[in-house]
């Protein structure tokens, strides 16, 4: 009994220091293995279009007062935006607009209405910035427009031309055209609207086709469009609109992709339509140039069926990738092109290509005139003469612009929302300039430009039909 009731004191130290160390040892590997698979809200959202996935976004709340661009923006009725995606707001809940700090965020739909949805990520961050979801806070909505720099419009216009824009009977016009008459009506009884003329306003307009009616109507804003291609020059120009990527169809490459020159073994790729109208009249000509080349994949393709695999697995595979004009000058083939890592050879003489002003393509994109492009062994021969060296160079480049050509939910620093941002900042200027020079005569009565003129003075009162 002595010798036991002498040895548990000694035992008893022992057991617990292992107990410490088995108890250490296991938690180690639970933040190990939890820091590997990452936090659910931390990785990035690529493809999907599913904004859930359980718990509140919360972060804080934007500053105004740090933040790049301050924007004032309409509360439109829901049937201009988030209305368009079958979204209601919850009775009694006092707003038409979503709660995007949570999991029921309205989902855009997918396929090519992807391409053209820039309005849906831009007013998404918008609303973070005020609701105190995770945003990099380059934009911030005020409540106040004196204390603003622009003017948002959050109408889904890319969005209800393609859901809308056929004429139902017994309607003798289509709703997209019903919901444009009714916006510039909304616009021409806002103060914020004749105050300025519309000058500081943002009009988002991205799909060819959106705003079809009301973009004449509209000319004195900001539009942010894919390109110039449907519009006159006295309605929008490079002066004073910006021009926005697509937001790209094919999946993102890893970044940290490893198949360089010798493993990609097409020298060239192309798969889309063949036969276009307008300027796409040059693919016909290519196609027959190009198509018994060796090392060179050029061929009708959709994303019917398995089209997008088709296109993911061939871009990936190819060293070069064809962006020519179809029937416009931009397409979102640019884009896909750019998230394969494949590098863009670009042949359309018209395009505008996004930030050009702070992003030089020719680091990452080859860009050739038609008139050249179409000429018998000149663009195989510009291939050739392309070094490996040269090539790897502007592999490595693509992969550290891709960020800026990506649309997400929530927004990450410098990714394409951000960068419209910074792109619409830098019209502020000019934006300024032209609205002090429209008030030289504001204290003659006559052209007095207040916030509440006789209707005659409103220019788009009188336009509206």
């Amino acid at each position: 009994m002595a010798s036991a009731a002498g040895g548990a004191p000694c035992r008893s130290p022992l057991a617990w220091l292992f107990a410490l160390a088995a108890a250490l040892f296991f938690a180690s590997w639970y933040l190990l293995l939890d820091s590997a698979a990452g936090h659910p809200a931390h990785r990035p959202h690529h493809q999907g279009l599913h904004l859930g996935g359980g718990g509140r976004r919360t972060g804080r709340k934007c500053d105004p007062a740090k933040a790049l661009l301050r924007v004032f923006m309409y509360d439109l009725p829901p049937e201009f935006h988030f209305g368009l995606l079958d979204w209601n707001p919850p009775a009694g809940a006092g707003s038409v607009w979503p709660d995007v700090t949570g999991a029921a965020v309205p989902e855009y739909p997918g396929g090519l209405n992807l391409q053209h949805s820039i309005e849906y990520w831009l007013t998404l961050d918008l609303l973070a910035s005020e609701q105190g979801a995770p945003t990099p806070c380059t934009a911030v909505r005020v409540r106040n427009a004196s204390d603003a720099d622009v003017v948002l419009v959050p109408f889904f216009a890319s969005l209800s031309f393609n859901r809308h824009s056929r004429v139902v009977p017994p309607a003798r016009a289509s709703e997209d055209r019903a919901l444009q008459r009714r916006l510039l009506r909304y616009l021409a009884a806002r103060p914020e609207w004749r105050r300025t003329g519309g000058r500081d306003h943002v009009v988002l307009a991205h799909h060819p086709n959106g705003m079809l009616d009301a973009r004449y109507r509209l000319w004195p804003c900001v539009f942010v469009l894919c390109d110039f291609g449907r519009y006159p020059p006295s309605v929008a120009s490079l002066d004073k609109d910006v021009i926005a990527p697509y937001r790209h169809v094919l999946p993102s490459f890893a970044a940290n992709d490893t198949a360089g020159y010798d493993e990609r073994p097409t020298m060239l790729y192309f798969q889309g339509a063949i036969y276009r109208k307008d300027g796409g009249f040059i693919r016909q000509e290519l196609y027959y140039l190009l198509k018994d080349e060796k090392d060179v994949h050029f061929s009708f393709g959709s994303v019917a069926g398995n089209g997008i695999e088709q296109a993911t697995q061939g871009m990936r595979a190819s060293k070069f990738c064809l962006n020519i004009a179809g029937d416009t000058p931009s397409s979102n083939r640019l884009f896909d092109s750019i998230v394969s890592h494949c590098v863009p050879i670009i042949i359309s003489d018209d395009i505008e290509l996004p930030f050009e002003d702070v992003l030089d393509y020719s680091k990452f994109c080859v860009i050739v005139r038609g008139e050249d492009a179409v000429k018998k062994d000149f663009l195989m021969n510009l291939i050739k003469g392309i070094s490996r060296e040269d090539w790897t160079r502007m592999w490595n480049r693509l992969k550290e612009v891709e960020k800026h050509f990506e649309y997400q939910y929530p927004s990450q620093t410098d990714d394409a929302v951000q960068m419209i941002w910074k792109a619409i900042a830098r019209k502020v200027p000019s934006i300024r300039l032209k609205i002090n020079r429209l008030r030289r005569f504001s204290r003659f009565e006559t052209n007095k430009t207040n916030e509440a003129p006789p209707q005659s003075s409103s220019w788009l009162q009188n336009q509206v039909p």
